[in-house]
């Protein structure tokens, strides 16, 4: 294991916008900052939905060809079952005290976590600053992350 007194600083991508694709995301931030270390999530592609208004209350795990539910791909696509399976998991992270993504990204952000979205995949899903939550701090370019980046470790999960 990494000794944590030498990483001052990371910077994480999210690109998924699904549960299992947002929440490593989130808790890897939480976790850097619980250990004083600096942290910045750039939301990019789908990751967007996690910060998008309209969407980051209503995130979902893949159902479909995801080799970590256990199920066959033709019941994850049946009618249903990706509510199902999203109120179990909502279920199972409740009781382990693991918030919903809205009141994750306030915690995260309200610790001084830089939160930004990539200015490609706003411009690709024709979206702007009103479209994404309060606590998203710019939109910038891929060049500006690794200008926030830099001096520190780049995590993708």
């Amino acid at each position: 294991m990494a000794d944590t007194a030498t990483i001052e600083k990371v910077s994480i991508i999210l690109s998924k916008g699904s549960l299992e694709g947002i929440y490593p995301a989130l808790i890897m931030a939480n976790g850097a900052r619980a250990e004083g270390i600096e942290a910045d999530l750039f939301f990019t592609v789908f990751g967007l939905d996690a910060i998008t208004k309209k969407r980051w209350e209503h995130i979902k795990p893949a159902t479909v060809g995801n080799p970590g539910l256990h199920l066959p791909t033709l019941l994850g696509g049946m009618p249903g079952v990706p509510d199902l399976v999203t109120r179990y998991m909502e279920r199972k992270m409740d009781k382990l005290d693991i918030p919903p993504i809205p009141e994750f990204i306030e915690m995260i952000a309200d610790t001084g976590a830089g939160i930004y979205a990539c200015k490609a995949s706003v411009d690709l899903f024709e979206l702007d600053k009103d479209d994404l939550v309060e606590q998203v701090q710019g939109i910038i370019t891929v060049g500006e992350f690794y200008e926030h980046a830099a001096s520190g470790q780049i995590i993708y999960p």
